[in-house]
């Protein structure tokens, strides 16, 4: 079944729209370049207002890592989304600072930044391999999340992420996704999960009938049992 996380919730009523429509995930930016930014005071203040089934993402460019472990230590965010230049040293050092060898992580991608094909290739050797019995999986994220760039509102070619259906590594997919294209995005790429924010918002602000169109076509679908297993 195909997850949704519905990214840069910054008011009281996006927290009220999420917790009608019970979305997987929801996504806290603190990247003070977007429109969409949160403080730390005011992700606390939403995330006390969030559903405790509904996981709070925090999504990060290359911040301090010791103030993304006070966020995930005082329970404003449950998951790490990392959009920058981070690499395994640290995302090591972050899990540790958290006390939290399992912290779930999700690195985000640019896909015209990437070779998809020697990514994925290299991280199924050293998942499955008899070489990498004992690989440091404390090093690397639990998903990847592909965008036609940061925030960019745009999709790509998904046919570039054909690999994923050869190796079956979960991913989230962004860029441009819609309610009118979320079918088939689901359909192409058969991601874990779906990351949408401009393609739920009218004037850059989420729109509940948006929101509601696209959970309800991505239940459906899941109903159907077509995807992500």
């Amino acid at each position: 079944m195909t997850k949704i996380k519905m990214c840069g919730l910054f008011r009281n009523i996006d927290i009220e729209y999420a917790n009608k429509l019970m979305p997987d995930y929801i996504g806290f930016v603190f990247y003070k370049k977007s429109h969409r930014y949160v403080n730390a005071e005011m992700a606390s203040i939403l995330k006390s207002e969030l559903n405790h089934d509904i996981k709070a993402v925090g999504v990060f460019v290359n911040d301090d890592i010791y103030f993304i472990s006070e966020l995930v230590r005082k329970k404003i965010i449950d998951v790490v989304q990392l959009h920058g230049t981070e690499n395994e040293s640290y995302i090591k050092k972050l899990r540790e600072l958290c006390s939290n060898p399992t912290l779930e992580i999700i690195k985000a991608l640019q896909i015209k930044d990437c070779n998809t094909s020697d990514l994925f290739s290299r991280l199924y050797n050293q998942q499955h391999d008899f070489n990498y019995i004992n690989f440091d999986y404390s090093c690397y994220p639990n998903y990847y999340l592909f965008d036609s760039g940061m925030g960019s509102g745009s999709t790509f070619d998904w046919e570039i992420l054909n690999t994923i259906n050869k190796y079956h590594f979960p991913i989230f997919l962004a860029g441009g996704i819609t309610p009118d294209n979320v079918d088939t995005a689901i359909k192409e790429v058969n991601p874990f999960a779906i990351d949408v924010s401009s393609g739920i918002e009218t004037d850059k602000f989420k729109d509940f009938s948006k929101m509601k169109d696209l959970i309800d076509k991505v239940n459906s679908f899941n109903k159907r049992g077509e995807k992500y297993e």
